[in-house]
């Protein structure tokens, strides 16, 4: 089994994320936030290569203004920084359009992105997904991600089922999920971690339904 070549890769770990209408509900920001520390901590003993990704609406916009201190990242975060991160402002939801991340990573020969951050329903939903267009796997922390509750014309989803649901939509195709400390253990090991896949997933769903 070959060892993977990681990357941690911290999504938009900002102080937006922290308060007001987009504050990460499930699970709440005072338990993903310990666990994001620790990812960066183990990655950091690991002499795993970081990624710092910062999302920007432009001046003047009413949430992700650079100008503004929600736009910064969490102090938790920004102390553990050191001059090796590799820092990113980005614009779309996923952490490789109009960034030069895939080429960082290649310079590195990295083959895997284990992302932890904000929002499980927004930017690491997109970043997964677009990995495998590069070349890349994904893994995803289930503890150190997190969501918000979501209501729209097409419906309403609470957190935790939004949360839910779509850590296991990415574990039966885009990414390998699992919690921080299975991830840590994994670096230790140079292991990947275990991951479903869509056929499997979709069997088990089945026989689960029929209960």
């Amino acid at each position: 089994m070959t060892t993977p070549r990681r990357a941690l890769v911290l999504v938009d770990v900002q102080q937006e994320y922290f308060g007001g209408p987009l504050e990460i509900q499930y699970p709440p920001h005072t338990e993903s936030l310990p666990q994001i520390a620790r990812a960066i901590d183990a990655a950091t003993a690991a002499g795993l290569p970081v990624v710092a990704v910062q999302h920007t609406m432009g001046e003047g916009a009413p949430v992700f203004d650079p100008t503004t201190e929600a736009f910064r990242l969490h102090p938790e975060v920004e102390a553990r920084r050191t001059d090796a991160w590799k820092s990113i402002v980005k614009q779309y939801g996923t952490v490789f359009a109009g960034t030069d991340l895939v080429e960082w990573l290649r310079e590195r020969q990295v083959d895997t992105v284990t992302l932890a951050g904000y929002m499980t329903n927004n930017c690491i939903l997109a970043s997964a997904a677009e990995a495998e267009t590069h070349g890349l796997a994904a893994e995803v922390l289930s503890d150190a991600t997190g969501a918000i509750n979501i209501a729209n014309d097409a419906g309403f989803a609470d957190a935790k089922t939004v949360h839910t649901t779509l850590l296991a939509l990415l574990n039966s195709n885009f990414a390998a999920v699992a919690d921080t400390l299975a991830w840590t253990d994994a670096v230790a090991a140079g292991q990947p971690l275990p991951k479903s896949d869509l056929g499997t997933s979709a069997i088990t769903g089945a026989q689960r339904a029929q209960g």
